[in-house]
């Protein structure tokens, strides 16, 4: 009986401990202590484990790595204070941490890439997509006669999202044009062959068209569109590379929902001219006019989760602040006050006050990375919060772009998600040109 207790004692005992150590400042500075790091040359990092303890530090190429200052290779170093790293060349290292010199604590890899510095955006955008080719979003009944009724295209098994690239080995992305080669296929009663894109796979489907007693026309039995317009914010452009990143989230078709396939566009100066409130159940927007002779801002290559991008050779001009930020890695940002850049009338863009509720760590490109809530007061009281036409507006913590705003939160319009400007950035192929690495997955 007394051994049972005494083992019962000496295990209540060791919980404890553990969760005494575990609780401590030295093992949760411990835990957070990365085994992989990325910096931009340029931009230091403090570490710290807080451990009341001594070190030797060993830098296995101490010409792309600093710590304290001290270009060593091996040097001793007191472990309650921070640990300084300053990167002084692009290249990789591996520091070493033994306690007392002998007991080995951590190994680090650092990867020193190059400095990536772009202008925060926040103008509102217009946004003129056209897509790679006729997109089908629906079927329609030709009417053969009073009680006869096909679709051609439905029964060709074309399907709601395929996108029509070719018509008889022709490009095909201008839908003004159809109706006259439809119309003189069925008059000479010849198949056409349309080269259909589905996804990844691209096939042939050959389609008589039909012709339709009620309006006296030939007809496809198809619902196709190969445009979409609409407003958005600019999240950064890059004068370095001249290319921009905007949105934050893809364009998809109003009617499929899939994502619009670009086969070219443009983005091009917009005026906000009224803001309806985000409510509970119900998301406000910005009302903005996109004038016939509004200056082109760039071009349309990409349209991708992350939002679009493409080529903008000069600056679109209204910032908050011309000069370039530093852009942060995703492991950077931290939950805490940020800012956010926007309009909300004409062409003057704010910086408003908001606070990251949740940082989502991610190894590889994700969309809603960050939770964000608006705490600033007058874009409370102008918009209710986040409103649709604001996605894209970057988003600033501690000097540094680190993201942009994506998606509000019906249910509640204070709040909404943002994506990380890391994955931006790769999509625009800046951090590729930069030679920057993603995380690998630990």
């Amino acid at each position: 009986m007394r051994a049972s207790l005494k083992k019962r004692l000496i295990g209540l005992l060791l919980v404890c401990f553990v969760c005494i150590v575990a609780s401590s400042a030295p093992f949760q500075c411990f835990a957070t202590f990365p085994n992989e790091l990325r910096l931009f040359s340029g931009q230091g990092k403090q570490l710290q484990l807080t451990m009341p303890v001594t070190a030797k530090i060993t830098v296995s190429n101490p010409d792309v790595l600093t710590v304290n200052g001290i270009a060593q290779h091996s040097f001793q170093v007191d472990l309650k204070e921070p640990l300084s790293l300053t990167p002084t060349q692009q290249g990789q290292t591996e520091m070493k941490l033994k306690l007392f010199g002998t007991i080995p604590l951590k190994t680090v890899k650092v990867n020193v890439v190059p400095d990536i510095k772009v202008i925060p955006g926040g103008q509102t955008i217009g946004v003129k997509i056209k897509s790679v080719g006729i997109l089908v979003v629906g079927h329609h009944l030709v009417a053969l006669d009073h009680d006869r009724k096909v679709s051609p295209g439905e029964d060709s098994k074309i399907q709601t999202g395929d996108i029509i690239t070719h018509i008889d080995g022709v490009k095909s992305n201008d839908v003004s044009k159809v109706s006259d080669i439809v119309n003189q296929a069925g008059v000479g009663k010849k198949p056409l062959d349309l080269t259909i894109r589905r996804g990844e796979q691209n096939f042939h489907v050959s389609l008589t068209p039909a012709y339709d007693a009620v309006d006296k026309s030939y007809r496809l039995g198809l619902y196709i569109r190969d445009s979409a317009a609409g407003i958005g914010t600019l999240t950064f452009y890059s004068p370095q590379y001249g290319v921009y990143g905007a949105l934050g989230h893809v364009i998809t078709d109003m009617d499929t929902q899939t994502p619009i396939v670009v086969g070219d566009g443009q983005i091009v100066d917009s005026n906000v001219t009224s803001i309806a409130k985000s409510r509970n159940g119900e998301p406000g927007e910005k009302h903005s006019q996109i004038l016939k002779d509004s200056r082109i801002l760039g071009t349309i290559e990409k349209n991708t989760p992350f939002g679009i991008f493409g080529k903008m050779n000069e600056a679109p001009g209204h910032y908050l602040r011309n000069d370039p930020l530093p852009v942060a890695f995703a492991e950077e940002v931290k939950e805490g006050p940020a800012q956010i850049y926007t309009v909300l009338n004409g062409q003057t863009v704010e910086k408003f006050d908001i606070q990251i509720v949740h940082v989502t760590r991610q190894d590889y490109p994700a969309t809603k990375g960050l939770v964000i809530k608006v705490t600033d007061p007058k874009l409370l009281e102008k918009t209710g919060g986040i409103v649709q036409g604001m996605s894209g507006s970057p988003i600033i913590q501690n000097g540094k772009v680190i993201g942009a705003v994506t998606h509000v939160f019906v249910n509640d319009p204070t709040s909404g998600y943002g994506c990380f400007i890391e994955w931006m950035l790769q999509d625009s192929g800046i951090m590729n040109k930069s030679g920057v690495g993603g995380l690998k997955a630990s």
